[in-house]
């Protein structure tokens, strides 16, 4: 059940073979879709798709680069535009960044092509700017946000997995910028820090290369981080370790850390993921690849799902393209439906450029057949009956302290609250990982971090540590243990409303209330681009805008309730819509009463 690294040289560009086979030196190696739109779903047959319809609109160019023909460059969106005008993976690829780093912004900005440069094009090396002159609504108030020409840095980390050495050098880079650094664990398993300088960035760049990460083609229209199981390798009850996979996936997609140009001008950003446990930590329903363990003909692989997305406009659940993978084979396929989705997906109206959009234009059988004829021998083999999932399974908790495959060992889930670590965390986690573990830390979507390979006689001591007993718990309460929440407006300028400090207090009041029987998932997403992921939670909130009772603008948040994940997985629908935030606490409270079966509090009279 092993990942193959010969599959993968096969599909990576020449400069690169030599470089496959010590690329794991940097790491440890059905159901129907619920969509939001004023579009309906079609599903054309083939012959009602027209032959012109599937000539690729992208060609090739000097240097390997991938750009859009002349006669299809007509209504297109501001980022196609920016792409057509110059090349971004040029900034990493050719060393580009080393002369934009040497330019002070107030030059950058007086240049369209250095603004774009520095808004757009950096994001293919991970760096997203945020606007100086930027407003934002803060306490119900327009606020002028202040960058200061700072930037997010998200990284490449497959399957979540860092190392204590990893994790000190990100900390050194935050516990520089003072105040203004921090770092968050993203809901996909990543890390993205903040506070970083465009001068520094060429260094940090080569740091992070040093200590074998990257984050290169991490933002904008690329491949995200490829999700697996966080317990890989150490479940007991896993069907599969999913490391070798997501290793093989990222390495593939960024060209072992050199760039990989044929598949970064894709028409927006695409997720994948792989399955390895029946809890379906990996959400594979919200992803637009997901590998799900089968085995067909007695040979391990996988059935594949195409096509989840959330998006402002409408969010759909991944569908089966009735096709299976053997287990050594991934690659081929996953690249086969990038070229797709890169030849055929619209480049117009923003929201609607996911690829769940071209499916239901050619329908799932012409889409299938674009994918079979970009597979190396140009067959893709029909799905295996069943896949491996149990759907009886009970999703199970991973924080706190857990028996691991290995005996003799346990691993320890802690809660980061909302996701947010200040460097002296880090430094703390990274000597926690040396001290008790195998100085080996996985990341969760969830936001949260696993620490593996404990030993038994150690726990104890572990759990006793500061960092445990007084920020990362390993037994939060019902209510904070799932909770996620994106980043808001404190850095995101496309966030309406503040999400993680909000976040925390709503949970914490609405805790005085209100006592839950379970684990009740909240999150929190600052604007509709649902970083946050609310349509998964059980009750989710979206940020936007109102008026008060006193018809004063305010705060406010749509209110998502029956997000579902495992093996019954769906997707949320709205329940109430412009709630100001000022008032969430009473309606949550209710809610959960109504829905969840909490029960009231007993308060003191003058407790209020």
């Amino acid at each position: 059940m092993a990942a193959s690294s010969a599959s993968l040289q096969r599909f990576l560009p020449p400069s690169a073979h030599a470089a496959a086979s010590s690329s794991s030196r940097c790491r440890r190696p059905g159901r129907a879709r619920a969509a939001v739109s004023s579009v309906p779903s079609s599903t054309p047959a083939a012959g009602e798709v027209p032959a012109e319809r599937l000539e690729p609109r992208v060609q090739e160019r000097e240097g390997g680069y991938w750009v859009l023909k002349e006669k299809y460059r007509t209504g297109l969106n501001p980022q196609e535009k920016v792409k057509i005008e110059k090349e971004p993976m040029g900034l990493f690829m050719e060393g580009g960044i080393k002369d934009l780093a040497k330019i002070p912004m107030e030059e950058i900005d007086a240049d369209k092509l250095t603004k774009d440069d520095v808004d757009v094009r950096l994001k293919w090396l991970g760096l997203f700017h945020r606007r100086k002159h930027q407003f934002c609504f803060q306490g119900g108030q327009p606020k002028l946000a202040q960058a200061d020409g700072r930037f997010m840095m998200r990284l490449k980390l497959p399957n979540g997995v860092t190392t204590s050495e990893q994790t000190r050098y990100l900390a050194s880079v935050i516990e520089a910028y003072g105040s203004d650094g921090c770092a968050d664990v993203t809901t996909r398993q990543n890390w993205q820090i903040r506070g970083v300088t465009l001068p520094d960035v060429p260094a940090i760049l080569e740091g992070l290369r040093a200590v074998g990460l990257t984050s290169l083609q991490s933002g904008m229209d690329n491949v995200r981080n490829p999700v697996g199981n966080p317990l890989a390798g150490i479940d007991p009850d896993e069907i599969v370790d999913t490391r070798p996979y997501t290793n093989l996936l990222s390495s593939y997609i960024t060209n072992n850390s050199q760039g990989n140009p044929t598949i970064t001008n894709l028409p927006r950003k695409w997720n994948v993921c792989v399955i390895g446990s029946h809890d379906l930590y990996e959400h594979p329903h919200i992803n637009d690849l997901a590998y799900m363990p089968a085995v067909k003909g007695g040979k391990f692989g996988f059935n594949l799902l195409v096509g989840g997305f959330i998006s402002p406009k409408r969010w759909g659940e991944a569908l089966p393209l009735d096709a299976w993978v053997p287990g050594d084979d991934i690659i081929p396929v996953c690249k086969a439906i990038l070229e797709a989705f890169r030849d055929l997906g619209n480049r117009g109206n923003r929201q609607k450029t996911r690829m769940m959009w071209l499916i239901d234009e050619l329908g799932m059988e012409v889409f299938r057949s674009e994918v079979e004829k970009r597979m190396p021998n140009g067959v893709l083999e029909r799905a295996a009956a069943e896949d491996l999932i149990d759907k009886a399974w009970e999703r199970r908790d991973y924080l706190g302290v857990h028996p691991q495959k290995q005996e003799g060992l346990s691993y320890v889930g802690l809660h980061v609250p909302v996701g947010r670590l200040q460097a002296s965390d880090m430094f703390e986690l990274a000597r926690l990982a040396d001290e008790y573990g195998s100085g080996e830390l996985r990341l969760t979507v969830e936001q949260n971090i696993v620490l593996p390979n404990v030993r038994n006689e150690r726990l104890d001591a572990l759990l006793a540590e500061p960092l445990l007993r007084e920020r990362l718990s390993p037994q939060p309460s019902l209510l904070l243990r799932g909770l996620v929440a994106c980043t808001g407006n404190q850095f995101c300028g496309q966030a309406i409303i503040e999400t993680k400090a909000r976040a925390l207090q709503v949970t914490r009041d609405v805790e005085k209330r209100v006592a839950v029987p379970r684990t009740v998932r909240m999150h929190w997403t600052g604007c509709p681009n649902s970083c946050g992921q609310v349509q998964v939670a059980d009750i989710g909130f979206m940020g936007c805008l109102t008026k008060d009772a006193d018809g004063k603008i305010c705060e406010a948040a749509d209110i998502f309730v029956g997000g579902r994940v495992g093996s019954d997985s769906h997707l949320a629908d709205v329940y109430r819509k412009a709630v100001p935030c000022k008032d969430l606490v009473p309606v949550v409270a209710d809610l959960l009463v109504e829905r969840f079966g909490a029960v009231p509090r007993e308060r003191e009279e003058d407790e209020e």
